[in-house]
């Protein structure tokens, strides 16, 4: 990515969901009451230098200061020196290595949060699973500790070791894993099993009914034109049905949900942003190759977060699909670049907020209520929770399923255990079925 072009999504790791964008501001001169309030910030910073038992400096102090500020205001603003901005333009470009996390904060704990492992990769293969809470990174405590510093202790060169002390959710007692870091390549695009002459992935839960499966793990630069080979794939083998599973996914790449989008629909507001300081604009799908008459079942949950709620919300305000699992994250603020005056350090700050076709806000905002409008529903009768266990059961099941090959293929039985271990799976199946009957 380059700073100044159309707003982009963060496709890796501790800030999926935020859009990022330059902004060109201009100080305006505080008034005198405000320079008041100025002098007791600087008169605080003096104090401290002088007094505090050790040394320290006061360029340490100014960005401590501006950094506990920015974690006041919500989770994705934030001030990055000259070192903090080259290694978030190093992951936002997707050029990283790390273990294959993308991070939240629990709301409850205020501990750094997985939203999701990246399939593949080592924090995957360690059983790292949705939800997690990371209580300790390399033996340090995470408690108030801020999204830079997850980042930082996460990241390192590949081939390095980083400890972890996490606590799945519906297990009381932490486990300890120790992972190695690796370069993170995502493969977005995936189906529920490999074929096995080749093991690329079969898009398919149900060849003799024709019933297809793709799921999407994130939203990054090749997302579209993968997922548009593999529609075009089940097209050309029949394909009468399509569940979307969204399941789990993080985010992504705003310009990659806004075409993902447009596979679907002909026309129409797909997503808009709005800010007090920030120009409103909106998204339109442009009419084109659209595979628009395949029946559509779409799967999300509580980790399904930013780019994810875009294209949902978009297909289910146009009635293009059934929504069918449990209501979605809630995460969708646009972020602004903002250079200080040296030049050698910015601000992340939010400056704007999604909203689906239909006005509603997708972001949830602290302290917002179940009942107020946040984030994605399912339709109605569509619900179906999972418990803790119920969810460990099916992540751990679909990690089995994503490492079999052809030297170890599924069982038989195998498949019918499926819709036993994943009812929303299995509620999206039926769905799908009475859809195409419908469409007969």
């Amino acid at each position: 990515m380059r700073i100044g072009r159309a707003p982009v999504i963060l496709i890796f790791g501790f800030a999926l969901g935020v859009a990022v964008q330059a902004v060109r501001t201009h100080a305006v001169a505080p008034p005198d009451e405000t320079l008041k309030l100025y002098g007791r910030f600087v008169d605080a910073v003096e104090q401290v230098a002088a007094n505090y038992v050790r040394e320290v400096s006061r360029d340490e102090l100014l960005n401590s200061a501006l950094r506990g500020m920015l974690a006041e205001l919500d989770p994705y603003s934030s001030f990055f020196d000259d070192p903090q901005w080259k290694q978030f333009q190093k992951q936002i470009e997707g050029s990283f290595t790390g273990i294959g996390v993308q991070i939240d904060f629990d709301r409850r704990t205020g501990r750094p949060m997985v939203l999701a492992p990246v399939v593949g990769s080592p924090a995957y293969a360690a059983g790292i699973l949705g939800g997690d809470l990371i209580l300790e990174i390399d033996g340090a405590p995470t408690e108030d500790w801020d999204r830079q510093r997850v980042v930082d202790a996460l990241t390192g060169p590949p081939g390095t070791e980083v400890r972890l002390k996490v606590k799945h959710p519906d297990v009381e007692e932490p486990v300890e894993l120790t992972i190695r870091r690796a370069v993170i390549a995502l493969d977005s695009v995936l189906g529920d099993h490999r074929k096995p002459e080749d093991d690329t992935w079969d898009f398919f839960l149900d060849r003799d009914a024709k019933l297809a499966y793709i799921r999407i793990t994130t939203f990054g630069d090749d997302t579209a034109a993968a997922l548009r080979r593999a529609l075009q794939e089940i097209q050309s083998e029949g394909a009468k049905g399509l569940i979307l599973d969204l399941r789990d996914n993080p985010g992504g790449l705003l310009s990659a949900a806004v075409e993902i989008s447009e596979l679907f629909l002909s026309g129409g507001r797909i997503v808009s942003t709005k800010g007090r300081a920030y120009p409103e604009r909106s998204y339109d799908a442009k009419p084109g190759d659209v595979f628009e008459d395949l029946p559509m079942v779409v799967l999300i949950n509580g980790q399904s977060a930013s780019a994810s709620e875009i294209v949902a919300s978009a297909l289910q305000d146009h009635k293009r699909a059934t929504i069918v699992g449990q209501r979605s994250f809630g995460k969708g603020t646009v972020q602004g670049i903002l250079p200080l005056e040296e030049g050698d350090s910015r601000l992340r700050l939010t400056v704007a907020t999604y909203h689906r076709p239909n006005g509603h806000p997708i972001h949830r905002f602290k302290n917002a209520r179940p009942s107020d409008e946040w984030g994605v529903s399912p339709d109605e009768g569509m619900e179906v929770r999972l418990t803790d266990e119920q969810y460990v059961r099916r992540v751990l099941d679909r990690q089995r399923r994503d490492r079999i090959s052809r030297a170890n293929q599924l069982k038989p039985e195998d498949d019918t255990e499926l819709f036993e271990i994943d009812p929303q799976l299995a509620k999206a199946v039926e769905v799908l079925r009475h859809k195409i009957d419908e469409a007969k």
